[in-house]
């Protein structure tokens, strides 16, 4: 398909570009979940996953929150009750 119908390939964009793409398509996701056609949404999963992919091919060793591990979400949970 065409650059126009799919967007940029992940691997051509800058690093700024790439996370202002994915900024961009995890705002719609909800929106586009629960009214987008079958197409759509098959061309928004598709889509995101490749920027996602991408941004972890270049980014191996990114950082992480506690908080968002199972060990985090374990201590909070416990912690509540």
């Amino acid at each position: 398909m065409a650059e126009l119908d799919r967007g940029v390939p992940p691997e051509r964009l800058e690093d700024g570009l790439l996370l202002r793409e994915l900024e961009a398509i995890h705002r719609t996701r909800h929106e586009t979940l629960l009214y987008g056609s079958d197409d759509a949404l098959e061309t928004h999963t598709s889509r995101m996953g490749a920027l996602e992919a991408e941004y972890l091919r270049r980014h191996p060793r990114r950082a992480t929150s506690k908080g968002r591990t199972r060990e985090g979400a374990r201590a909070r949970t416990c912690g509540d009750a």
